[in-house]
């Protein structure tokens, strides 16, 4: 079984935590907004986590990555402000066809900088070490474009592309935190932007490797290696617990050393790299979007390759998912209840962290249950004065509140759930003695801080429920958008319904009777369950992406 709760340890703040003026960033010059990205990468440090509360795509395993590992402990923070962006707007379109995205707009896509955390002009003997630009460099010096990392299962042993970066190898074999036998990991570096383009694969017994794609800035190899597998491994586990035919995949992007991609051409150029790498690999990953991409990146990814989804509407996409995520959490919650015998939450009292666009909905689908109240905090005063003005007349029954940017007081509000649907790592020593509520149930990721804090919710007798479990709607989705559409589309409302064995409201319960007559954690029980179904075959294409990955391989994919 795999542990996806390992400890992750946070530096401490040193500073009080700056603030910033959203409301005004609205008439702000495109240099002004830019300062305001700067201030809010600040704001980032001194999270230490976040969640993507938007789309639920961006789970994380939560695990202590190493001495080098500043640039992940932040990355959280930027997920979850990403996330809580809301409508990209259409913009001009290049001489190649493609849309134009114009970063300096949006707020919540501005480019991380871990400076500080870097250092990447100090010579250094290990691949690990180097930061990703200058692995670029190397591959660059060895005349190298492509290269693999795959695991096979007839050797049982790893193997590398070339001789060069055998590191890896010994990597993949002595690391006993992140790589799990993954299938394959394919690298590139971009022909139009020379940035290096990754793709994680794991598990793809139940179909092909499905997961987004990030943009990130990486301070060394060995972060955006860790990235990549712990991410691809997630997306397995939680479309397995969703009864999806996926396995785990995920697309990983280095910034450019000089933030090319704030430039709209160089930006589009980016995923039109990033849409021929795709399509090199054969269709064993298809990609989707998550933190640091928008929908018209994968257009713009689209492109070049037809392995993606999250693609806009007008393209066939599936659109918004914040309100099938939303409802998956109502569904979550209601099976939690009637698992404890606490009946609906008709009359419930309800806590919710976070008043971003998941947020939003679970707060809509609450108010059709007739629950007696619901109270809701952010630190952001334009998403309060937003929720407020989205549900006029009920303010005898919701309430919403602007707290400090590290104020997590409604975990102590007395109320029978509580929701966290902001950021990650808020269920921890401090913060679990103050609960005042039988069950914790929202759409943030990896709200728990360790294992140890799993336990301690155990111990006090609350009842949570795993957030790769509530919030996996994003990846459902999605993950189909090739089938087609459909109004009210049955293969999306089975997850909200009581029939079907991986509905949301029966997974629950199944997983909380498993820790209840175990007696183990609900986390545990869940990984069980997702480990063993991660290993069923696809009923139609069993081992496909697996045989794609062994004949690129076998065609040498690597010299192309």
């Amino acid at each position: 079984m795999h542990d996806l709760a390992r400890t992750r340890q946070i530096p401490p703040r040193t500073s009080p935590a700056p603030t910033i003026d959203w409301i005004s960033c609205r008439s702000k010059s495109s240099t002004e907004i830019t300062m305001h990205c700067c201030r809010l990468l600040t704001v980032f440090r001194h999270f230490g986590t976040g969640a993507n509360s938007g789309n639920g795509l961006a789970f994380r395993r939560l695990t202590n990555v190493g001495k080098n590992s500043v640039a992940f402990r932040y990355s959280r923070g930027y997920s979850s402000a990403c996330s809580a962006s809301t409508n990209y707007g259409r913009c001009s379109t290049s001489s190649r066809g493609g849309r134009i995205f114009a970063p300096a707009r949006y707020l919540s896509r501005c480019t991380p900088s871990w400076t500080g955390s870097q250092d990447s002009d100090k010579p250094t003997g290990s691949i690990l070490e180097l930061q990703p630009n200058d692995f670029v460099d190397f591959l660059k010096e060895k005349k190298i474009r492509r290269c693999f990392v795959v695991y096979d299962s007839r050797a049982g042993e790893v193997r590398v592309s070339h001789p060069e970066l055998e590191e890896l190898v010994r990597f993949s074999r002595e690391d006993r935190v992140d790589y799990d036998n993954h299938e394959a990991v394919f690298l590139e570096v971009g022909a139009r932007s020379g940035c290096l383009l990754g793709a994680f694969v794991w598990r793809t017994n139940r179909g092909q490797a499905c997961g987004g794609i990030r943009l990130w800035d990486y301070a060394n190899m060995e972060q955006y290696l860790r990235d990549g597998l712990r991410l691809a491994q997630g997306m397995g586990v939680k479309s397995a617990l969703a009864g999806l035919w996926a396995g785990g995949g995920k697309g990983v992007v280095q910034q450019p050393r000089s933030g090319e991609h704030l430039d709209p051409d160089n930006r589009a150029k980016l995923f039109f790299d990033y849409g021929d790498f795709l399509s090199s690999l054969n269709g064993c990953y298809v990609a989707a979007e998550d933190v640091g991409l928008n929908v018209i990146d994968l257009d713009n990814v689209h492109m070049f390759s037809r392995y993606t989804t999250c693609i806009s509407e007008d393209k066939g996409g599936s659109g918004n998912p914040s309100v099938a995520t939303g409802k998956g959490v109502i569904c979550a919650m209601e099976g939690a209840l009637d698992f404890l015998h606490m009946g609906t939450l008709e009359g419930k009292r309800i806590g919710i962290q976070g008043a971003g666009n998941v947020s939003t909905i679970v707060v809509e689908e609450l108010l059709k249950k007739n629950v007696s109240h619901i109270y809701v905090t952010d630190c952001h005063m334009n998403r309060v004065t937003d929720m407020r003005n989205r549900f006029p007349g009920v303010t005898d029954i919701l309430q919403v509140e602007k707290v400090p940017l590290d104020d997590n007081g409604v975990l102590a509000y007395p109320c029978d759930i509580i929701s966290p649907c902001a950021l990650g790592n808020i269920l921890n020593a401090d913060t679990i003695p103050t609960i005042n509520a039988k069950i914790v149930c929202g759409a943030a990721n990896n709200q728990l801080g360790s294992p140890e804090d799993n336990l301690l919710l155990k111990e006090r007798g609350i009842t949570y429920i795993v957030d790769y479990l509530a919030n996996r709607m994003g990846i459902v989705n999605c993950a189909n958008e090739t089938y087609g559409r459909l109004p009210d589309d049955p293969a999306i409302n089975r997850h909200f319904g009581r029939e079907w064995d991986n509905s949301i409201f029966l997974m629950t319960k199944k997983m909380l009777k498993k820790a209840q007559s175990e007696d183990i954690t609900p986390v545990e029980a869940a990984n069980a369950i997702a480990d063993k179904l991660s290993l069923e075959l696809h009923p139609i294409w069993p081992q496909r992406s697996q045989q794609i990955i062994q004949a690129l391989v076998d065609n040498n994919w690597h010299l192309g």
